[in-house]
């Protein structure tokens, strides 16, 4: 569905900041992006960050109770967007996943039925009780 790195700049804040230290700040942020990958499939969620050391999350979509859509005024201008995933999972119930350069709402729409295929996939593996 998405796999990709967030936008280097994504919000007011960073735009300030990469223009006060005349662009200083942008190449921080852009090694900073390239150093994030997030994979959105139908099977699960995955974010790796890190240059050096790298710590990845993962979230299974049968997993994931909520999804929420931020798209702050600064993002709307720059075609980027937030998806916030709220999930039962023990080890990150809430997934930020920032400045994505995509529609969020579309690929929310193409989230949605591969989390419901999911579930259905996962609870006719469960073995019976």
């Amino acid at each position: 569905m998405f796999e990709g790195h967030p936008h280097p700049i994504g919000s007011l804040p960073r735009l300030i900041i990469a223009l006060v230290t005349l662009g200083l700040g942008y190449i921080y942020f852009w090694i900073r992006s390239r150093t994030t990958t997030y994979l959105i499939s139908d099977q699960r969620i995955l974010v790796e960050e890190g240059l050096f050391s790298q710590k990845i999350h993962t979230i299974e979509l049968y997993l994931i109770e909520d999804i929420e859509i931020q798209k702050p005024f600064v993002q709307r201008i720059m075609g980027t967007g937030n998806l916030i995933i709220f999930s039962k999972d023990v080890s990150t119930p809430r997934l930020l996943i920032e400045r994505l350069p995509v529609d969020v709402r579309q690929l929310y729409e193409l989230m949605r039925p591969a989390i419901q295929e999911a579930r259905r996939r996962y609870f006719r593996e469960l073995p019976p009780r």
